[in-house]
């Protein structure tokens, strides 16, 4: 069976979830173009909107160490987003997950990159024996979303430091001109009770000190606390290749290869695990997101695409060998794990199915509620 690939950008009928129209132009080119016109401001509203924002910042930390968090992994918007709010006059608490799979580079990134700004810098190290058996699960689980437990665990930290030191904003690297397109993978890493319920079936050691938030928690924080998070590169005309070369001139900042590749389980899940497993090329969603931003043109998207996910061969043997060790699978495991059917998220509990079955009460109460 051909595949078919998107007149206007490079995703194409191996997605999941894909239709085109007659003109062959794909449903995320028109999600992306939607998300643009309503989550993005023109100018001068733009910097009129981040200007305010500053002002409250500024004015809600007033007399407080800090007046925002940010997260900081090495890469490339994380580490931009740190020069940005130093350039804004804000006064940031930097946090970093060391889950035991940084890359030297990424470590180093980091040192030189917040030295250099003067930026307060909280590092949680992980407890490796129980994010491996957390990890572990869901590799044998054989869901797709294998940054569940490092994404929650993220998430989990940045909520509980800015709560401990009453920081009210959580300014991150989320941005629509390289991210606004990605495919539902399955499973929100918010999504407490599935990386239970996974862990459950499938791990062996309690998580005792793993970073965690329930659901209720984190709409406690957001909502009681009033706790928010801020793409503030969605607040300026941010150009990839730009930040690239003001972070190296600058801060002496060094690439390390594909999105988020700082990371070395990343690198291999992105580059190795995903296409041959999940039949996904995650580069797809990358350079369709920046053709539609201007930032990349198509025919040079196709022929990234030509290449391997890896930067060589010689990395893939090396990271696969690390893997297995770190992981303690024998090469032997690890085969039948990748040959094993891909599963749906569904097919495990989370608030996700929990709240699709309340579904038809709240609908009986909201209609009970109107007649009385």
């Amino acid at each position: 069976m051909s595949v078919k690939v998107c007149t206007r950008c490079v995703m194409d009928s191996t997605i999941k979830v894909i239709d085109f129209d007659e003109k062959g132009i794909c449903n995320y080119c028109k999600t992306y173009e939607h998300r643009v016109s309503t989550e993005l401001y023109k100018e001068p509203e733009r910097s009129q909107k981040l200007n305010l924002l500053i002002e409250k910042i500024k004015k809600d930390g007033k007399n407080k160490n800090y007046d925002c968090v940010i997260g900081v992994s090495g890469g490339v918007d994380s580490s931009f987003v740190a020069h940005l709010v130093k350039e804004f006059g804000l006064r940031p608490l930097a946090i970093h997950l060391d889950n035991g799979w940084n890359s030297e580079l990424a470590v180093q990134n980091i040192q030189q990159l917040l030295n250099k700004l003067d930026i307060d810098l909280y590092t949680h190290v992980i407890d490796w024996e129980e994010f491996k058996d957390l990890q572990r699960a869901f590799i044998k689980s054989s869901i797709e979303n294998l940054e569940i437990p490092t994404d929650h665990a993220i998430n989990a930290l940045l909520l509980k430091m800015a709560d401990k030191h009453g920081i009210k904003y959580i300014l991150n690297g989320s941005n629509l001109v390289t991210e606004g397109i990605l495919p539902i993978q399955g499973g929100r890493n918010i999504d407490y009770r599935l990386l239970k319920d996974i862990h459950n079936k499938f791990g062996n050691k309690k998580l005792k000190t793993y970073p965690s938030i329930s659901i209720w928690n984190f709409a406690y924080k957001k909502n009681k606390k009033k706790i928010k998070y801020i793409p503030i590169l969605n607040y300026i005309d941010f150009d990839k290749e730009k930040a690239i070369e003001l972070l190296e001139d600058k801060y002496g900042w060094r690439r390390y290869g594909g999105k988020h590749y700082e990371s070395i389980f990343t690198r291999f899940f992105q580059g190795y695990i995903l296409p041959n497993k999940y039949n996904y090329d995650k580069r797809k969603a990358h350079l369709s997101t920046m053709i539609m931003s201007g930032q990349i043109n198509r025919d040079d998207a196709l022929l990234e695409l030509k290449n391997n996910p890896y930067p060589d061969q010689k990395l893939l043997e090396d990271d696969l060998e690390f893997f297995l060790k770190k992981f303690d699978f024998t090469k032997e495991e690890f085969e039948i794990i990748m040959k094993e059917t891909p599963k749906d998220p569904k097919e495990f509990k989370s608030y996700e199915s929990m709240l699709e079955k309340l579904k038809p009460l709240v609908l009986k109460i909201k209609e009970y509620a109107k007649g009385n």
